[in-house]
């Protein structure tokens, strides 16, 4: 015991002199100081017998050998001593990683910002407290160019999106058309209970629990609104629960039957704050609708053979929105990168670009890349 203690006396201030010298010549090389500090703390420990076990041992005073592996972003090193694996594990980033990363939230900043100035234009065009004549004549127009498209009228399956109370795009009037003149089986979305989750189906619906409004014998005609700009009776989606942004949705008890799968969907309307020149979309910044695109595109038919698409993907993607909401020039006073490509709503690689736009005013074919 003794002389255990002597030596222990005698090396610490040693090793201790050592360490500090090492760690001013490597302190750059994580994997040095990995193999140092393992060399000067846990080897003695092992020669004197101060194990877990008690029990005492021999090795070598070597520094220990390594064997590294490479993991993505992560070096594993499996330091053996004794036929003892002790595991460390140092996280590097190479300048490419560090440079993505940067680009990312530089992106996330940009689209913050135009965000913020769209809800205040359509705040301000739009007051909020009512659902003006403006708006609903505006969705009207908008929705006139899309029963035009050849796209639509070839379509089967249309993936249609409820429109929130105020703010955006009024859908009311265009689904009450589809559902009850154009016969074409319609889609709408359901996020469900978990909205952290940033997921969401589309959900085939039952376009038969409608009535007919007051004076609308047919349900509806070449135009879209009834004589006092919204068409009346109920929709099918009336019953429905409301979720949190107050847009209807489909009960959480609807059968996996009715949920779209990758094929299902022709065209779909998609929604944004915002709209560009190159079918650049600004989402509401949860990702919903990209995901959504994601798995119906990813795993659907690629030849988009059935339907609107021709030899595109299905769905045919067609981006809807006010006149407030379509951008032809960056907003003054507003510093953004652009899209890489010459659209003025900076995308991301998981961002995806729409086939057309449609505006009250404009039809906008989106030039294929």
């Amino acid at each position: 015991i003794k002389h255990k203690m002597f030596c222990l006396l005698i090396l610490l201030p040693i090793r201790l002199v050592t360490l500090l010298l090492l760690l001013a010549t490597f302190v750059n090389n994580a994997t040095t100081l990995t193999t140092i500090l393992s060399a000067i703390t846990i080897q003695p420990l092992i020669r004197f017998g101060w194990r877990c076990s008690c029990s005492a041992t021999t090795t070598t005073t070597a520094f220990l050998p390594q064997r590294t592996k490479h993991y993505g972003r992560r070096r594993v090193h499996n330091t053996i001593i004794n036929n003892n694996i002790i595991m460390t594990t140092t996280t590097t980033t190479s300048p490419t990683q560090e440079k993505d990363s940067t680009i990312q939230q530089l992106l996330r900043q940009q689209k913050q910002t135009l965000r913020k100035q769209i809800r205040t234009r359509i705040k301000s065009s739009y007051p909020p407290s009512v659902t003006t004549t403006k708006l609903l004549a505006q969705s009207d127009l908008t929705f006139s160019r899309l029963f035009a498209l050849s796209q639509y009228q070839n379509a089967k399956s249309v993936g249609f999106f409820l429109s929130m109370p105020h703010g955006e795009i009024q859908t009311r009037n265009a689904i009450r058309r589809i559902a009850m003149k154009d016969g074409k089986e319609l889609f709408v979305p359901r996020v469900g209970l978990d909205f952290e989750k940033c997921d969401m189906d589309l959900i085939r619906c039952d376009t038969k629990l409608c009535s007919l409004g007051d004076g609308d014998d047919s349900g509806a005609g070449d135009d879209i609104g009834g004589e006092d700009g919204e068409g009346g009776g109920e929709l099918f989606y009336d019953s429905w629960p409301r979720n949190k942004w107050g847009i209807p949705e489909a009960p959480t008890s609807t059968t996996g039957e009715d949920v779209a799968q990758p094929g299902d969907i022709d065209l779909l309307l998609v929604p944004g704050l915002a709209f560009d020149t190159h079918g650049h979309r600004l989402g509401q910044g949860k990702g919903y609708y990209d995901r959504f695109i994601a798995r119906m595109r990813n795993n659907g038919n690629e030849d988009g053979s059935a339907g609107c698409g021709g030899k595109e993907k299905k769905p045919f993607l067609i981006g809807v929105c006010l006149e407030e909401q379509f951008l032809e020039e960056v907003p003054q006073g507003i510093d953004l990168g652009g899209g890489g490509d010459g659209g003025i709503i900076p995308v991301s690689d998981h961002d995806y670009i729409m086939d057309m736009v449609l505006t009250p005013s404009r039809t906008l074919d989106v030039p294929k890349s």
